[in-house]
């Protein structure tokens, strides 16, 4: 079990910092099909589907976990793709809340 996902967001303020490269690498293991852009310092995972309503499923699942997180991702919605961001703003990069809502939604699709 993905270790993530009992866990709860927490908030983040300067001067905490972002997670470092080995850091974020150690924490993907848990989150493989999630991708680590370097450039833009953000977790991204493309999620496809048969058809828009199952899409929009998706995002509505997607929403109530970031709610309950209070952690909001960057969601981008076409007929059947939805593709999620997430980094932590507060520290321009990424920490534990933008795993543990990884690991929420990857949970989805066990379900």
């Amino acid at each position: 079990m993905n270790p993530f996902i009992n866990k709860q967001c927490r908030e983040y303020s300067p001067p905490e910092s972002a997670l470092n490269l080995s850091e974020i690498e150690e924490k993907r293991r848990h989150t493989p099909e999630w991708q680590y852009w370097a450039p833009e310092n953000h977790l991204e995972r493309v999620y496809r589907f048969d058809n828009y309503p199952d899409t929009i499923d998706f995002v509505n699942k997607v929403a109530q976990i970031a709610e309950e997180q209070n952690h909001h991702p960057c969601i981008t919605i076409n007929y059947n793709r939805c593709k999620i961001v997430y980094v932590t703003h507060s520290v321009k990069g990424l920490t534990d809340n933008d795993f543990i809502c990884a690991a929420n939604i990857d949970a989805l699709s066990t379900v």
